[in-house]
């Protein structure tokens, strides 16, 4: 039996809504978890892709959910877009800001000089100057006036620097347009491509773990597509948690690159042993391939047989597939995993 997933790192990096927690609730477990790891020595860094609030916000909301969390443990997509700035350009340089006063701060903070406007020879705007750069985060305030200043500065060959591309935020009214929603207005608009800073990029990543000294860290998210394929860029551990977004059909159909090591059913995961978090074979559970058709048999915990079928399906090569149930037990387990019997 190996150890503590928790043991073999020196850092979890975890990310917040459906992993910490889904819209106004803790996930179960999850200040347990925090406090565990704090005895166990291992610091802990909440990592959002979203730039529209200050670290002291975002750990004020983490408190009020019942879990302590300081604001040096909290890295966004905003401290991530002003640190990619501030290694690009000179330090003072004018920075066009989109987004909300949460990145203008962390903009300044950089040593750089924030502007809401491009001074053109025409708008005789008087907070407008010339910027070398514009930097784009999640603003629910943002509309047209804002994308056109920024057009006009990209148009001119500025570096452009997205905090996050996530088309959609989720919110307790469901999906609504993400930062990644007004990045591609500007695509359209300009035929230009941002630096990005956020998950699956590596900038929000490196820093945090940067922020502790990590060399292990592990990554624990519920995104394939943000949290895990953030981690593989970075060459960072993964732990796919299913408190949230992803589904065990996703998880299968993972492609290349979007693949955790690790598969738990939330963040008190960490505290098991890592060999029953692996996904590989085993668990009570065999699968494999005949005919283009994923077989399942055996019995057990139905995750166990979602790590087992994913072992198998991703070294077959991955996509979608059907998966056939081999006996009660297996039926039982795709019933579980919301997984169709074909």
């Amino acid at each position: 039996m190996s150890g503590r997933l928790l043991d073999g790192h020196d850092a979890l990096l975890l990310d917040l809504d459906g992993t910490v927690f889904r819209g106004g609730e803790l996930v179960p477990g999850a200040d347990r978890t925090v406090d565990a790891a704090r005895e166990a020595g291992v610091p802990v860094r909440y990592t959002t892709n979203n730039a529209s609030r200050s670290p002291e916000q975002v750990a004020a909301h983490l408190v009020d959910l019942g879990l302590r969390a300081r604001a040096d443990e909290v890295r966004t997509s905003a401290q991530a877009g002003a640190s990619v700035l501030a290694g690009r350009l000179p330090a003072g340089a004018a920075v066009l800001v989109v987004g909300t006063d949460a990145l203008v701060d962390e903009v300044r903070a950089a040593g750089l000089r924030p502007v809401r406007r491009h001074a053109d020879g025409r708008s005789g705007v008087q907070d407008g100057q010339t910027p070398e750069a514009v930097v784009q985060g999640h603003s629910p305030d943002t509309g047209w006036r804002d994308l056109a200043e920024a057009c006009l500065a990209l148009r001119s060959g500025v570096l452009w620097v997205a905090c996050n591309a996530d088309l959609t935020l989720p919110t307790e009214r469901g999906q609504l347009p993400g930062n990644g929603a007004m990045v591609a207005a500007l695509r359209a608009a300009t035929g230009r491509e941002p630096v990005v800073a956020g998950k699956p990029e590596r900038p929000l990543l490196d820093q945090a773990a940067r922020s502790v000294d990590a060399t292990r860290p592990l990554v624990v998210g519920d995104r394939l597509d943000t949290d895990i394929a953030g981690a593989v860029n970075a060459g960072m551990d993964s732990l796919l948690v299913m408190s949230g977004v992803t589904t065990a059909a996703d998880a299968l159909a993972a492609p290349e690159g979007h693949r955790p090591r690790y598969l738990g059913a939330d963040l008190s995961a960490v505290l098991r042993p890592a060999d029953d978090l692996r996904v590989a074979p085993g668990g009570g559970w065999r699968a494999e391939v005949r005919d283009g058709v994923l077989h399942l048999a055996g019995s057990g915990d139905p995750l166990a047989a979602l790590r087992t079928l994913c072992a198998v399906w991703w070294e077959a090569g991955g996509g979608p597939v059907a998966v056939a149930a081999e006996g009660d037990s297996a039926r039982s387990a795709l019933a579980d995993l919301d997984l169709a019997s074909a």
